[in-house]
């Protein structure tokens, strides 16, 4: 009959099992979301968790049959797979790896324990390449309802502050709205559109294929060309030979597009304008809605401060899960800056209205 830390220990190794089996469940439904090379790795992952599944399955022997249900983490993180975007997937996968219990259970194999170590690497891999292929709509995004929501509480706030109608304060509060959306929107569209034809401008120019076999220079002339884009001597001298040899541009290496090549990160000038519109004036609403419903005074100000207070907790959150940092402390670090300017709006509009 099975003692009390031998049935204690049965039960661990069937919780690892289900999970196991979970981890490799959950890398096949995200292999479905992608193509190619990502593919194949989230492939990769999926046999891996089989090895340590047969791992325990070695252990438990006719236990193994039904080990029951895997953590509720698991299973959330099989129905977020499902249901939303494979980088926020990702990226919670990745923190589940680095939380990984076998670096101090003696019934895991130090291989094991390994193993997740480098599959959370994996997992962040696969989750910068989603993160540089967002970045631009992203960061309009976070700064779009940061800015509404910070930006409109002040205005709010400190207009109310001084005493005018609740009226008043609305129409203030929607006429803020309106303005700083369409000002973020076309901001964001001439910045990101300015980049992007910055970088086109210091890549090569592919009419040169047609004007080489006219050249009149030598290959140390034209290996200039190669030394200005990058390329050590050496290198820039061998390519210079191989275009006058072959007069093709193209063979002459892709380091010429590397340093210049960053769009993914850019992201379209359409998509982050219209990002910036749209969550500037999901943040701008929020305390406006107060005035909208009929409330005014110090209730409107604590009910309109508390709203957009969760807001900034939330989106400080989001932005420290995508980013692989510390959800808390981004959370409390937006709140602290947010609230903070508005809380010194709000005091000088107190003190405008006592002049008054």
């Amino acid at each position: 009959m099975a003692t009390g830390p031998e049935r204690a220990r049965t039960r661990r190794w069937r919780r690892y099992l289900a999970d196991e089996r979970a981890e490799a469940a959950l890398y096949r439904e995200l292999a479905d979301r992608y193509t190619g090379e990502e593919r194949d790795i989230l492939l990769g992952l999926a046999d891996a968790e089989q090895r340590h599944e047969a791992h325990w399955v070695g252990l438990l022997g006719g236990e193994a049959r039904d080990p029951g249900r895997p953590s509720v983490g698991s299973r959330l993180l099989i129905q977020f797979a499902r249901r939303f975007g494979s980088l926020f997937v990702l990226v919670l996968a990745q923190r589940a790896e680095g939380r990984s219990p076998y670096d101090d259970d003696l019934d895991a194999t130090d291989a094991m324990a390994a193993d997740e170590r480098i599959h959370g690497e994996v997992l962040r891999g696969l989750a910068a390449r989603g993160r540089r292929r967002l970045a631009g709509s992203l960061r309009a995004a976070v700064f779009g309802i940061n800015d509404g929501l910070v930006s409109n509480l002040a205005l709010v706030l400190g207009v109310g502050a001084t005493g005018l109608p609740p009226q008043t304060v609305l129409v203030t509060g929607v006429a803020g709205l309106l303005a700083g959306s369409l000002s973020m929107g076309a901001g964001e569209y001439i910045s990101v559109r300015s980049q992007r034809e910055l970088l086109e401008a210091s890549r090569p120019d592919p009419d040169s294929q047609h004007a080489l076999p006219h050249l009149d220079v030598d290959a140390n002339e034209l290996a200039l060309v190669y030394r200005a884009r990058g390329m050590d001597a050496d290198e820039a001298a061998r390519n210079a030979q191989q275009v006058l040899a072959t007069f093709h541009l193209d063979d002459a290496g892709s380091h010429e597009a590397a340093p210049v090549d960053d769009h993914d990160g850019i992201g379209s000038a359409w998509s982050a304008a219209l990002s910036s519109f749209l969550f500037f004036a999901s943040g701008a609403i929020i305390p406006v809605i107060p005035y909208l419903v009929g409330a005014d005074g110090f209730v409107a100000v604590a009910i309109a401060s508390a709203a957009v207070g969760v807001a900034l907790l939330a989106t400080g959150a989001i932005v420290g899960l995508l980013s692989g940092g510390s959800l808390l402390r981004r959370a409390v670090r937006q709140l602290a800056i947010g609230l903070g300017a508005a809380a010194v709006t709000y005091l000088l509009g107190l003190l405008f209205g006592t002049v008054l």
